[in-house]
């Protein structure tokens, strides 16, 4: 009888079945709280990050703030973990092996950009690159890098940054930032706005208090360029949400820029006696922006679907000089907006980054000496519940009824 050698079978059969062995799935993420809670947002975020948690004093409003991904309030809730999630979290961006050159759109009710975005003097593309998006790419410090916690409580926390940026005049800026963020109670809310509100209304609100320092061996003027604070607060949007701008009417000049990206169709912004009203669905790209003439120091906007209404509330100076952030740069660089609103939308070629939509602040030009600074306060509110409530709030901060948005685009 003929001796078998098993080894080589053995071995092929070993690795046919390797081969044949399904690779080990990615970890789907759980939690016990409906996706859209506050509750999912902590629970997805703290695999993320060690992320700081702001209370108020009876434990329903709440914000999640990130020193990992550049000192963001990421979300809120005016009604515990169970609570809808306010601010939009784009979860796809966390799953990305590599960075994204351009902008890793990680969300976040309020981030911190530094502007000018476009222009002579911008941050966003470097000297003698054309304005298209192949060559925008947003600072590091602001896009991925890290944030150091200097603080925190139950209430507030401190975070910092020193960077160096690069503008389009190949001026290299070295700079230092700090945001110090702060929960709102009630009783605040109520004298910031002027409004009152009874236990029908459900709020959560905070305050971002923003400073920028300057730590070149040089001013920063009219010649070098200088950069500007820019809050930028991303929300998810539903099919009746509408974008509410008050503005002065007694001032002279164009109400606003709508052209920053094409021309916003003229069924998506409506003019109504001093109150600018964008359709905010998240199904078209449009942004807007108003100058400092015109614009006031609020704006908000109300989701009819959800019955939420927002507000927020900036620092702003009608005289001061306020930065170009357009792509091109044949216009004046110190002649800008001070109040901006977006809503996306599917680009040319059908992706698209969201749904969501911005309601944006900028401070003046940070014309600084060196270790001169400059801050710029924003803050946001959300009221849901009784909704005869929620209309004595728009009422009063934005000066236009709950009816009345919800009839703009019927």
């Amino acid at each position: 009888m003929k001796a078998i050698n098993f080894l080589p079978i053995l071995l092929i059969t070993i690795i046919l079945n390797s081969c044949q062995t399904e690779p080990p799935k990615a970890k789907v993420f759980e939690s016990q709280y409906a996706k859209g809670t506050f509750g999912y947002d902590l629970d997805f975020l703290k695999q993320k990050d060690s992320v700081i948690v702001l209370n108020s004093k009876d434990g329903s409003g709440e914000i999640i703030i990130s020193p990992k991904y550049q000192a963001k309030v990421f979300t809120s809730t005016a009604d515990g973990a169970n609570g809808k999630s306010f601010g939009w979290i784009n979860y796809k961006t966390f799953a990305a092996t590599s960075l994204d050159a351009h902008m890793n759109a990680y969300g976040g009710e309020d981030r911190l950009w530094l502007g000018p975005e476009g222009g002579k003097f911008a941050l966003f593309f470097r000297p003698a690159t054309k304005m298209v998006f192949d060559y925008w790419h947003t600072p590091a410090a602001f896009d991925f890098e890290s944030w150091k916690l200097t603080s925190s409580s139950d209430k507030k926390a401190s975070l910092s940054k020193s960077t160096r940026v690069l503008n389009y005049l190949g001026v290299i800026f070295t700079l230092a930032v700090v945001r110090d963020i702060e929960i709102l109670e009630p009783a605040d809310m109520k004298k910031m706005l002027g409004i009152n509100f009874d236990d029908k209304v459900k709020p959560v609100a905070f305050s971002t208090t923003n400073t920028l320092i300057n730590t070149s061996p040089f001013a920063w003027d009219k010649n070098s360029g200088a950069p500007c604070l820019w809050n930028l607060d991303m929300f998810s949007p539903s099919p009746k949400t509408v974008i509410v701008v008050p503005y002065n009417q007694n001032d002279t000049g164009k109400v606003a820029t709508t052209d920053y990206f094409g021309q916003i169709p003229p069924d998506r912004v409506k003019y109504n006696n001093g109150i600018l009203l964008f359709k905010a669905d998240g199904k078209s790209r449009g942004k807007l922006g108003m100058p400092p003439n015109r614009a006031k120091t609020m704006a908000g906007s109300y989701d009819a679907q959800n019955n939420v209404l927002t507000i927020a509330l900036f620092d702003m100076n009608p005289k001061a000089t306020y930065l170009n952030q357009e792509w091109r740069t044949d216009k004046d660089p110190f002649v800008g907006d001070a109040v901006n609103a977006y809503n996306d939308g599917p680009l040319a070629n059908g992706s698209q980054m969201g749904p969501f939509y911005e309601i944006e602040s900028v401070s003046q030009a940070a014309f600084l000496k060196p270790n001169e600074g400059l801050s710029h306060k924003h803050s946001v509110f959300h009221f849901t519940g009784d909704k005869a409530e929620l209309n004595q709030i728009a009422l009063k901060t934005l000066g236009i009824s709950l009816q009345d948005i919800q009839a703009a685009f019927k």
